[in-house]
């Protein structure tokens, strides 16, 4: 009789990988966290400083009208900031792409939808510029888009004054764009006889005459809210959002696994370029003008919009959504303050600790749930 010997393999080990996380830990690993806290606690520090009109669908309009122009450029600057790179030139290209669109219209006459598209197309150009000077060169992108701000600056100015024969204010621009009804896309209020309906019923305030007193929405806050859904639904549900967040990540490693990385990249600085081109065409039909101070200092406020939102300056991580409570946080202390007993002049104070607080709070939450030392 012949002895076999049996031999035992070796238990399998718990991949960690695939380890089921309980509902707790998978909202701590969201990057927006940060914001949704810092959000609550500016909405309950409010509460109970500012006055009750702040709350009114009133105060909400007014808070969300600022919030929603920097909420724009806040999104595209979160995903090229997961993207692995940032730009310092997008409130110079807004006001560079303000005097472009206003050029067309008032000194080249051009019709309302050729100077809107125009506008978004040179936009995405100077942007793939930006891209191609980084990827070429190697230079980082602080150094490139630092440059673009002061270039694109200074050619704003040069601009107006050529436009306008010495002054840095070009007007006209309503009287240009006339009654072309594409405009309606881009200023004035959304769903008015929403609003009017409601306040017919009784279900908003209104003025003695009937008139609502909120007539709408502001067209940049749809605007606003379908890009952070559009964003959203890349990052999380679409091949190019795994890409964004590889190229951030690890640019080698994603390269070797056949991601572009360069055109995904030069595709972000072109994507911000264009948020800065759509929010000048959305101030300038809505003021009616341009000048040489337009979007003055937006970069470094969409930037702590995104960074407030869970983005990290390193790349390969961040959310959309997160830039979009970033920017309503903004939009809430900057309005909100005037609805206060405290001077306006600590919203600097107020922004700077929200910034901090947030970059804290992210970090300390990662480490936790990650492990990180």
């Amino acid at each position: 009789m012949t002895e076999h010997s049996t031999i035992s393999a070796p238990p399998l080990k718990h991949d960690e990988r695939i380890k089921n996380a309980s509902v707790l830990t998978r909202l701590m690993r969201r990057p927006e966290l940060g914001a949704v806290a810092g959000l609550l606690m500016v909405i309950i520090f409010f509460f109970f400083t500012a006055d009750a009109s702040m709350f009114s669908l009133a105060g909400l309009m007014t808070v969300l009208a600022p919030a929603s122009q920097l909420g724009i450029l806040a999104i595209a600057a979160s995903l090229l900031m997961i993207g692995g790179e940032f730009d310092l030139s997008i409130g110079s290209m807004v006001a560079f792409a303000g005097l472009i669109f206003g050029g067309l219209l008032v000194n080249f006459v051009q019709p309302l939808w050729i100077a809107i598209l125009f506008t978004l197309l040179f936009a995405a150009v100077l942007g793939a510029v930006n891209g191609q000077i980084v990827i070429r060169t190697r230079l980082p992108s602080f150094i490139v888009t630092l440059a673009f701000l002061f270039i694109l600056r200074g050619l704003t100015l040069v601009g107006l004054k050529w436009a306008t024969g010495g002054s840095t204010q070009l007007r006209g621009i309503g009287e240009a764009v006339g009654d072309a009804s594409i405009a309606n896309l881009f200023s004035g209020l959304a769903f008015q006889s929403f609003f009017a309906w409601l306040a017919e019923n009784n279900l908003i305030d209104k003025f003695d005459n009937g008139v609502p007193k909120v007539a709408g929405v502001p067209v940049s806050v749809v605007w606003f809210v379908a890009l952070a859904l559009l964003a959203t639904w890349v990052l999380l549900r679409t091949r190019i959002g795994n890409w964004i967040f590889a190229v951030g990540g690890d640019p080698n490693a994603a390269r070797n696994s056949g991601v572009p990385v360069d055109r995904v990249k030069t595709g972000l600085f072109a994507l911000t370029a264009c948020a800065a081109a759509l929010v000048a065409i959305i101030t300038v039909l809505d003021a009616g003008s341009t000048d040489a101070r337009r979007g003055f200092q937006k970069e470094f406020e969409a930037i702590i919009a995104a960074v407030i939102g869970g983005s990290l300056l390193t790349g390969g991580y961040g959310s959309a959504i997160g830039a979009f409570f970033g920017a309503i946080i903004f939009g809430l202390v900057s309005i909100g303050l005037t609805y206060t007993k405290f001077d306006s002049d600590w919203f600097q104070v107020f922004l700077g600790s929200m910034l901090l607080l947030a970059v804290l709070f992210n970090n300390f939450i990662r480490r936790k749930v990650t492990g990180e030392r």
